[in-house]
C-alpha cells in the first residue's frame, strides 16, 4: 500500500508526464543507441574481415565461425555477475570502463596470426562485453515503468540493425580502400578505425550518465517525484500480478524466465545467422565487390530499423505482446525459408532475408518487455542477465553450425533451413505459454 501512497498526494497532467518522459527520453536513450552501436560494430564486423581475413590467416569456414561465435561462451560466463554489479555500483562507473575495455580488446583483433590467437581474442571481448547490454535494459528500469519499455527497448536496440546501416557501408569502404595502406591489410585497419568510437564512448558515459533519476540534476524537484511515483506504482503491480519474484533466487525458480531462456534462443540464432554471414552470402550471390557488398548488407537493417520502431510503438500502445513477439517471428521464419529455396536468383533471395531480418528485429526488440513485466529487484538483474546469456549461446551455436553445413556441404540452404526452424519454434512458444496475461497489467 505504501507504494502507492505518492500517487494519491500528488497530481501530474498528462502534458506534465508527457513532457518529462520526453525529457528524460531525449537525455538517455540517444547516447546508449550510440553506444550499442558501436558495441554492435566491434562484435559483428568479423564477418566483414572475414572476407579478407580468411584467406590471409588460411582458416576454414568451420574455424570462423567458431572463433565468430566464441565471444558469447565469455558473455554466458560474466553476464550475470556483471548485471548484479551494475545495479550496486551504478551505471556511470560501470558501463563506460566496460565500452572503453571492449574498444582495446576488439582492436587487438588486427593482431591475431593463428586460429587460437582468433579464437582468445574474441572470447575476451566477450567477456569484457558480457556487462553491457543486459546493463542497460536493466538501466531502462530505472528510469522508465512497463507501460513505456517496449518502445525504450526497441528505440534502444534499433542500433542493432543501424549498426549494419552505418558499418556495412564503412567495413567495405575500408577493406577496398585501406588495404595495404601502411602495412597493414584492409581487415587490419577495419578492426583497429571501429574501434576508436567505443574508446571515446566509454570515456563520455563516465561523464555524461546517471545512475537514476536520484541523482538526475537536470531533472527538477516535480519531474524526480514523478518518476519516482510512476516506478513505485509499476513495481506494486507487478508485485500484485506475480508475487514473490523479485529476489535473486526468484529468478531462476520461475518457468517463465527459462521458457523466456528458449525464446530469444531461436531468435538469436537467426539474427547471428544473417550478422555473421551477410556478407558473405552477398559475395557468393551478388557482389565481389567489398564496397558494394557494405551498401548491400545496409539495406535489410535499415529495413529492420524502421520496422522494428513501428512494433514496439504499436506494442506499447495496444499493450500487447504476445502476437508482436510471434506473427513477427513466423515472418521472419517463412522468409528464411523462402530464402532456402534451392535455385533462388540472388536479388529474390536477397529480398527473403530482408524480411528474415525486419521480421527478427521486430520480434527480439518487443520480446525484452516480458521479463521486466513479471521480475523485478535482483530478480530482474539475475533474470535478464541469465536469459540475455543463455539466449546468446545461440550466438555460439549460430555461426559455428552454419560454418560447419557451408564446409561439409557447400550449401547455405540446410543453415537457412535451421534458422527457420529455430525462429519458428521460438514463435510457438511464445503463443503457447505466453498468453495468460498482459506483462504491463
Amino acid at each position: 500500500m505504501s507504494s502507492r501512497a505518492p500517487a494519491a498526494e500528488q497530481h501530474f497532467s498528462p502534458e506534465f508526464e508527457r513532457r518529462t518522459y520526453a525529457r528524460v527520453t531525449r537525455r538517455i536513450i540517444p547516447f546508449l543507441f550510440l553506444c550499442y552501436i558501436f558495441a554492435f560494430v566491434d562484435r559483428v564486423n568479423v564477418g566483414f574481415a572475414k572476407l579478407q581475413m580468411q584467406q590471409d590467416l588460411g582458416i576454414s569456414d568451420a574455424v570462423y565461425g567458431a572463433g565468430a561465435g566464441i565471444f558469447f561462451i565469455g558473455y554466458f560466463f560474466f553476464e550475470v555477475p556483471c548485471n548484479i554489479a551494475l545495479q550496486r555500483v551504478g551505471a556511470k562507473f560501470w558501463l563506460g570502463p566496460i565500452m572503453i575495455v571492449w574498444g582495446l580488446v576488439s582492436a587487438c583483433t588486427m593482431l591475431v596470426k593463428t586460429a587460437g590467437e582468433f579464437y582468445l581474442v574474441r572470447f575476451l571481448l566477450g567477456v569484457v562485453e558480457s556487462g553491457f547490454f543486459p546493463g542497460v535494459i536493466l538501466y531502462l528500469t530505472f528510469w522508465f515503468p512497463s507501460k513505456h519499455r517496449a518502445k525504450m527497448v526497441a528505440a534502444f536496440m534499433t542500433a542493432v540493425p543501424l549498426s549494419g546501416v552505418i558499418g556495412g557501408p564503412i567495413s567495405g569502404w575500408i577493406l577496398d580502400k585501406m588495404s595495404s595502406t601502411g602495412g597493414l591489410r584492409g581487415w587490419q585497419w577495419l578492426y583497429l578505425i571501429e574501434a576508436l568510437p567505443s574508446l571515446l564512448a566509454g570515456l563520455a558515459a563516465v561523464i555524461f550518465l546517471h545512475d537514476g533519476p536520484h541523482t538526475a540534476k537536470w531533472l527538477d524537484e516535480q519531474e524526480r517525484t514523478l518518476l519516482r511515483v510512476r516506478l513505485a506504482e509499476d513495481k506494486a503491480a507487478k508485485a500484485l500480478a506475480a508475487p514473490g519474484h523479485s529476489t535473486l533466487a526468484d529468478a531462476f525458480r520461475s518457468s517463465k524466465t527459462w521458457l523466456l531462456c528458449l525464446v530469444y534462443f531461436g531468435f538469436v540464432m537467426g539474427n547471428y545467422g544473417i550478422s555473421f554471414w551477410l556478407p558473405q552470402i552477398v559475395k557468393d550471390t551478388l557482389t565481389k565487390d567489398p564496397f558494394h557488398i557494405g551498401l548491400l548488407t545496409a539495406i535489410p537493417w535499415a529495413c529492420a530499423a524502421v520496422a522494428m520502431v513501428i512494433a514496439g510503438h504499436h506494442s506499447d500502445v495496444t499493450g500487447e505482446r504476445r502476437w508482436h513477439i510471434a506473427l513477427t517471428g513466423i515472418a521472419g521464419a517463412a522468409a528464411f525459408a523462402v530464402s532456402a529455396i534451392p535455385g533462388i536468383s540472388g536479388p529474390l533471395g536477397f529480398l527473403a532475408l530482408t524480411v528474415a531480418t525486419a521480421g527478427l528485429a521486430c520480434a527480439y526488440s518487443t520480446f525484452w518487455a516480458l521479463p521486466t513485466a513479471f521480475l523485478s529487484g535482483t530478480a530482474a538483474s539475475a533474470g535478464i542477465a541469465w536469459i540475455n546469456s543463455v539466449g546468446n549461446l545461440a550466438g555460439y551455436v549460430s555461426p559455428s553450425v552454419v560454418g560447419k553445413i557451408r564446409d561439409n556441404l557447400h550449401s547455405m540452404t540446410p543453415a537457412l533451413l535451421l534458422l527457420s526452424a529455430c525462429s519458428l519454434a521460438s514463435a510457438l512458444i511464445t503463443i503457447v505459454f505466453f498468453h495468460q496475461r498482459r506483462p504491463q497489467t
